[in-house]
């Protein structure tokens, strides 16, 4: 009695510190045929029965769930993406053999180590995984935290599968990189079984199951590939755009990425307040570190707000391969400057007024003169 109340005390220490016990508490019209097709159900407690034998174990079971992970979809990625990374996950655990702990006595005995065989088989069950993608490299920075996926049968694959968000720097190398997805889920560790005699029709009265669980954790290797390619950034704006005016914009691209783009040609889309009909600059071939200016000539509206604008411009080119290729969206912030008025033009321009006021002067000097000549003349 004393050693049954030291293993009951020290199991009820174990299951409330580390694991949730769960104990399923079935009247005498359970289905030991159903076993393996019916999820696990309960409530968490440590109280058994006083009928109930910690020391009644028929088997040990060995096998637990196995997880592994894959991408869905495409792992090719560019420099400077933002990307959602879909993760399959799909259960391979196996149970890999059964040890007899106790044979069976009698009838009942029998009857019961037949059912907690049924329960053992559930122990390759993932129970609540939850899963969290690590980057080991500081140019890929995973922006999601842990998601919840459920719980996976052997032989099952995720109904939900993880997705995570990711930045790819401008400018990373390219490669394949190994992420880290870990995942960590219950299992069943232990499964023990009691009750009190078997009913005429051969049921077991008054049957209780008590379960416990473990908890696992997988590390599991993601690769992801960022591919060879051109790649561009912004690196300078020069603009002298005012309302109501015409203006030269002038942009500078660089080629961060790590191909060469080849007969490459820069083109805007403008928008209120912004017109053109030179939408498009040829910058030549950029080599992957090199820059290369594109100017485009801007109409803008009188109405325009002086302020910072985002116009949108992308990049045509020929890969190493001579495929014609379109770059991403590229921002171009561009300032535009207030309209210039009357007062701004004359004080632009005050070194014509010291010129004319003089020619002025002389100019009605000159006609005043004449006119005084004349008036002599037909006195």
């Amino acid at each position: 009695m004393i050693r049954k109340f030291i293993l009951f005390t020290s199991i009820v220490l174990f299951i409330v510190l580390f694991t949730p016990a769960v104990t399923a508490e079935m009247s005498a019209d359970f289905n030991t045929s159903a076993i393996e097709d019916r999820a696990v159900e309960g409530t968490i407690t440590p109280h058994l029965s006083e009928t109930f034998d910690f020391g009644d174990n028929f088997y040990t079971t060995y096998g637990t769930p196995d997880l592994k992970a894959s991408i869905m979809g495409n792992n090719e990625l560019s420099t400077g993406d933002t990307v959602d990374l879909t993760i399959n996950l799909a259960n391979k655990g196996k149970i890999e053999g059964f040890k007899i702990e106790k044979e069976a006595d009698d009838k009942l005995d029998a009857k019961l180590q037949t059912t907690e065989k049924g329960y053992e088989t559930e122990r390759t069950t993932a129970i609540g995984i939850t899963t969290t993608l690590i980057s080991p490299y500081s140019f890929i920075d995973v922006k999601s935290g842990s998601q919840e996926s459920g719980t996976l049968r052997s032989g099952e694959e995720t109904k939900t599968p993880p997705k995570f968000v990711i930045d790819i720097a401008d400018g990373a190398p390219s490669g394949t990189y190994s992420l880290i997805l870990n995942t960590v889920y219950g299992y069943q560790e232990n499964v023990q079984v009691s009750g009190d005699e078997l009913t005429a029709d051969g049921k077991i009265k008054d049957l209780e199951i008590g379960i416990w669980y473990k908890a696992k954790s997988q590390n599991h290797t993601v690769p992801v590939v960022i591919k060879e390619e051109a790649d561009f950034q912004v690196v300078d704006v020069e603009s002298n755009l005012r309302g109501g005016g015409e203006g030269l914009l002038k942009v500078t691209y660089k080629n961060t990425g790590n191909l060469p783009a080849r007969d490459a040609t820069a083109r805007i889309s403008t928008y209120t307040p912004f017109s053109t009909t030179d939408d498009q600059a040829f910058i030549g071939t950029i080599e992957p570190g090199e820059t290369s200016k594109a100017v485009f000539s801007l109409n803008v509206d009188s109405g325009a707000t002086p302020k910072m604008y985002s116009i949108n411009s992308e990049i045509r080119y020929d890969d190493v391969d001579n495929e014609r290729q379109l770059s991403d969206t590229i921002k171009v912030s561009v300032q535009t400057l207030p309209t210039i008025t009357l007062g701004d033009r004359i004080s632009g321009n005050i070194w014509v007024l010291y010129l004319l006021i003089p020619l002025i002067i002389v100019v009605g000097g000159f006609i005043g003169y004449r006119k005084f000549i004349k008036n002599k003349k037909t006195e």
